[in-house]
């Protein structure tokens, strides 16, 4: 039987160095455009993902643009999910247009609400006289979600601006937009977008080729939790946010 792992990339197989132990034996694994180290591995990390390829195939499950993804320095040479699940890659790297139709017709009369509170967002940070601003996170033709960090990462200040912008702009529309929140990083996305649909849309076409296969779900954060219920089994590493809940539950 097939075996496939749906996996989260940031913090779950590797993360920035503020995140990682001093005495950590680290090796880079993703780099900013300009080509400097951003986020790194460990020795477990590395341990887990040789462990992991021998067994399965992997599939990259991730918020990271197509663009951002190939900027990972992982051996990955299956199908990948980008963007919060807005985009599936196909193995040669073309990406699968029925999906991509599929979710073009989903989004796009979203859009305007997104820019909507884009706008919002932003208002907010300058009258705080803030230096952050919000970006539209968009590819291959579609709008996918708002997307705000604190270039100073002074994460009260993301703290406001949800309590104060988001949560009630959210209260407000009933067409289901939520809220992800991980630290450093604060989006806003559509219904329709979601790591699970795209999950759930490319198990269909693994088992058409397949038959019976057997699924795996891998992430850190509280956005990766559905689509990790979506497959057979789910993996949380030790000290995600996942796992805080988790232990919370006990």
């Amino acid at each position: 039987m097939k075996k496939f792992l749906f996996v989260d990339l940031d913090d779950t197989l590797f993360q920035t160095p503020a995140k990682c132990k001093p005495a950590d034996a680290l090796v880079p694994a993703a780099y900013y455009a300009d080509g400097s180290v951003c986020s790194f591995t460990t020795a477990a990390q590395r341990a887990l993902l040789e462990g992991f390829q021998a067994q399965m195939t992997l599939i990259p499950t991730t918020a990271r643009s197509h663009a951002a993804l190939e900027r990972v320095a992982l051996p990955f040479s299956s199908y990948a999910i980008t963007n919060f699940g807005g985009l599936i890659l196909q193995p040669n790297g073309a990406r699968d247009e029925h999906w991509h139709s599929q979710m073009g017709e989903a989004l796009t009369p979203m859009a305007a609400e997104l820019l909507g509170v884009k706008a919002r967002i932003d208002e907010f940070q300058q009258q705080q006289g803030w230096p952050g601003r919000a970006r539209l996170m968009a590819e291959a033709g579609l709008t996918f979600y708002v997307n705000i960090k604190d270039p100073e990462k002074n994460t009260a200040r993301l703290d406001m601006l949800q309590q104060q912008v988001v949560e009630p702009w959210l209260a407000d529309h009933a067409s289901g937009f939520y809220l992800h929140r991980n630290g450093n990083n604060l989006a806003v996305l559509p219904p329709v977008l979601n790591k699970a649909r795209a999950v759930v849309y490319l198990c269909t076409t693994l088992r058409a080729q397949y038959g019976e296969i057997l699924t795996f779900g891998l992430g850190d954060s509280h956005s990766d939790a559905q689509f990790m219920t979506a497959c057979d089994y789910a993996i949380i590493p030790k000290g995600s946010q996942l796992a805080g809940l988790a232990l919370g539950t006990l």
